[in-house]
């Protein structure tokens, strides 16, 4: 089957990640997999499939190849891709990486964008629903995975260690971070720091969003947090076995992965609910989680800080639930549905 996989970037992040994931699996299936991106794109990823950089910024009907499907994601690939469907360059499926009407700028736009197409993929049960009740769609769920690079090492194993707890923090600037609710993370932390001066506090960012944003590094300079810029997965894989305690104040995420790879790598998650992570967390059973208006994150961070028989269990059936999320068996999901999809197309 030839696929073609409108994008905006490649850039390090949970969404770009389950497109290339999916894009490179395709591909080593056999599947003629091409990702088109606009000129000022971003490729971070080592990709399997052939990529197309389009002439401008914003990608146009013209740039599409002829193929059999196109895949589309974030709301603005959606109409360029219903246009190239429309003539004739496959037929047009979207993929739906998170509800952007919810937490983003354009909520008009991003609204209607779900009008376009019917044939719809969504990453959870909770997107799934509020997707049902706002558009009268249902989409098909194809769950997220993890790599394989992310294992428990037991790094943290050693005896004489100090106790880790990190984060994940991104480039505020732009306007795509405000779901992280990383203000009240640096609070939450921050009081953690004040009641356990001793804990070591990881905040993880990408090394080019670093670089970027003058906010991060103004924010993190006047803490004594330790800054982590893994550039690959083998170095975030190793910042995850370092943590005893993994933290997410994220409070609108489809699929939230790195809660996930960093349970496969034998850290306890303490986490709010983010709609998407009921797919993987189970309060009290393998994390420890919150609603926003609780307010409770550092007093769960204590409480693993405090209680390591429950951070050591917690932990640990965490590391066993996440094994049946990879990313082979997203791609087998994936191409299931794909198919199905495309045969029900042809019969009507």
């Amino acid at each position: 089957m030839r696929l073609t996989f409108p994008a905006l970037t490649l850039s390090r992040g949970g969404a770009q990640r389950m497109l290339t994931e999916l894009a490179n699996r395709l591909a080593i299936m056999g599947h003629k997999v091409v990702v088109l991106i606009p000129s000022n794109g971003v490729v971070e990823y080592e990709m399997k499939c052939p990529i197309i950089t389009a002439p401008r910024p914003v990608l146009s009907e013209e740039d599409f190849p002829y193929g059999d499907v196109i895949i589309s994601n974030y709301y603005t690939t959606v109409p360029v891709a219903e246009r190239a469907s429309q003539q004739g360059k496959g037929l047009h499926i979207r993929l739906a990486l998170c509800y952007e009407p919810t937490f983003l700028p354009d909520n008009n736009l991003s609204f209607s964008s779900y009008s376009i197409t019917r044939n719809l993929l969504v990453l959870s049960r909770w997107q799934q629903e509020i997707i049902r009740m706002n558009h009268g769609i249902k989409g098909r769920i194809v769950p997220v995975g993890v790599n394989p690079d992310f294992n428990n090492t037991h790094l943290r194993d050693r005896a004489d260690r100090p106790l880790i707890i990190s984060a994940i923090m991104r480039r505020p600037e732009g306007g795509f971070s405000g779901h992280r609710e990383q203000e009240y993370l640096i609070e939450q932390l921050d009081r953690v720091k004040r009641l356990h001066p001793e804990v070591i506090i990881y905040i993880i960012v990408p090394p080019a969003e670093y670089a970027a944003s003058e906010s991060l590094q103004e924010l993190l300079s006047t803490r004594s947090y330790q800054l982590r810029t893994p550039g690959n997965d083998v170095e975030l894989a190793y910042h995850y076995n370092e943590s005893d305690i993994f933290v997410s104040s994220s409070t609108n995420d489809a699929g939230s992965l790195p809660g996930l790879e960093a349970m496969r790598c034998g850290a306890a998650l303490v986490t709010v609910y983010s709609g998407g992570n009921l797919e993987y967390c189970a309060h009290g059973h393998n994390c420890l989680m919150s609603y926003r208006h609780e307010n409770r994150l550092a007093a769960d961070i204590v409480t693993l800080i405090d209680d390591k028989e429950l951070r050591c269990r917690l932990a640990a059936r965490g590391e066993l639930d996440s094994q049946r999320f990879t990313w082979e068996r997203s791609m087998q999901i994936f191409q299931t549905e794909l198919f199905d999809i495309v045969s029900k197309q042809g019969a009507r």
